[in-house]
């Protein structure tokens, strides 16, 4: 009973820090003609309120698709059509078709501040807490700080209360997958990622972990067998989750094509608002548009549910992954929040989860680096990695604070968004290449003591 009673507490916390980032300021306010992404979800709840389903992905004369037009999956079209029933009851105003365009008012701030809140109760806090204490290793302690933490990773917090999306649905259904099949509900577990992919599209970074599992797991049941069925019922699932949520668009080939258009308007490219990505940062020495083609650019994920296992990793990656946002925090009004956010979530993560105590070439899993590092054998790579962190941490500081108190000379007037791209991307780069290395050559210290308890 104490534990819950802590995890109650931490989830207030972290309600009270996404309420308090609502509070201020959010993308394009009071910035016509197109305002920004708040706008965008006002607007796709007026075009699936007001117009019927087959006009939802396309460009009539009641929906023009060159204003913030409907690009994600139909589940965050049921969703914002949800939201419209629940807008048009309180103000219908909020909703009505043309006329709401660039609607701005305290009521309908709260509302839309509210429904991201709720999302976050019903789908992504949940499978948080159950994540922490069901699937992750350590004390009753441990796990309620990891809880905490994971609930207060500014990223999340800055992109759905103060940019304004709704991050936290997908990735919740999404840690919902995991939650299921590391219980070992596998159909479930299909079920909750197919869901988390068709609100959006971006979950397809995801989709390789969990294909291998699957397939993984198919395979050691044997596929003459259990492993079959297994992959029978997971194929079917798949498929009839997939028709269901498509349903509204499969009686015409037409929408379908539209749908899939809307979803990967390839043309657009990843170049947009400055975003921390391994193009964005190679583009300053080669012109990488005119040597890949668009649908070849990839980008980096953030990676909260490594936090119990690898802490001082972890939160170096999430607080780099915050970094590479500054300039899109920025161009919102978002300074303050991203200085707190990310002031709290490296006090608390670092404290409670003791994350500089556990910088041993042992805790970090830093066996493969010594065997490539033979010829140095004094050198403490634990320490080593320590002082990288501080470096690194003071250096994301002394970027942020030139970005808001300098000017850039005149010739190079994105200087400051390209020094943080890049040098998030350097981030991205090291710290992918580490949590690959360790976790194919270094299993977990738990594995490898149970390892030795077989022996």
């Amino acid at each position: 009973m104490e534990n819950w009673s802590l995890v109650s507490i931490c989830v207030l916390f972290g309600l009270t820090a996404r309420w308090a980032v609502s509070l201020n300021s959010y993308s394009g306010a009071g910035k016509p003609p197109m305002f920004g992404d708040y706008e965008a979800q006002r607007h796709w709840q007026e075009v699936t309120y007001n117009l019927p389903v087959h006009e939802w992905y396309f460009n009539t004369t009641d929906n023009n698709l060159n204003y913030w037009g409907l690009d994600y999956p139909p589940l965050t079209a049921y969703h914002s059509l949800l939201c419209a029933h629940v807008a048009k009851l309180i103000n219908p105003d909020w909703v009505e078709l043309h006329a709401s365009r660039g609607h701005e008012s305290y009521g309908h701030k709260l509302f839309m501040r509210a429904t991201v809140l709720v999302a976050d109760l019903l789908i992504y806090i949940p499978a948080v807490v159950l994540y922490s204490f069901y699937l992750s290793e350590g004390s009753n302690k441990k796990k309620v700080c990891t809880v905490l933490c994971i609930l207060l990773y500014p990223g999340l917090i800055l992109i759905d209360y103060g940019h304004f999306q709704y991050n936290s649905i997908s990735l919740g259904l999404a840690l919902w997958g995991v939650v299921v099949l590391g219980l070992g509900w596998d159909v479930l577990g299909s079920l909750a990622f197919v869901l988390s992919l068709n609100y959006k599209q971006m979950e397809l970074y995801h989709s390789l972990p969990f294909f291998c599992y699957l397939l993984g797991k198919c395979f050691k049941q044997g596929l003459a067998g259990q492993g079959l069925f297994l992959l029978v019922k997971i194929a079917v699932t798949v498929l009839v989750t997939f028709a269901l949520c498509w349903l509204p668009f499969l009686s015409d080939p037409g929408q379908i094509l539209q749908v899939v258009h809307r979803l990967f308007p390839v043309g657009r490219g990843l170049f947009e608002d400055k975003v921390a990505n391994t193009w964005c940062s190679l583009n300053v020495l080669i012109k990488i548009k005119t040597i890949l083609s668009t649908d070849t650019q990839l980008y980096f994920r953030p990676v909260c549910l490594l936090l119990n296992d690898l802490p001082l990793p972890a939160i170096w990656f999430l607080q780099a992954s915050t970094f590479s946002m500054l300039p899109l925090f920025l161009k919102d009004g978002l300074l303050v929040p991203y200085v707190v956010t990310s002031l709290a979530f490296l006090f608390f993560s670092i404290y409670l989860l003791s994350a500089l105590e556990h910088c041993s070439e042992d805790k970090l899993r830093l066996g493969p680096y010594r065997r490539l590092l033979i010829c140095m054998p004094r050198m403490d790579l634990g320490r080593v990695t320590k002082w990288k962190f501080y470096f690194s941490i003071t250096a994301m500081a002394g970027l942020s604070f030139m970005s808001v108190a300098l000017a850039p000379p005149a010739q190079l007037p994105d200087l400051f968004p390209l020094l943080v791209s890049v040098f998030s991307y350097l981030h991205f780069l090291g710290l992918l290449l580490y949590f690959n290395i360790v976790q194919i050559a270094e299993p977990p210290q738990s594995v490898r003591k149970n390892q030795k308890k077989s022996n």
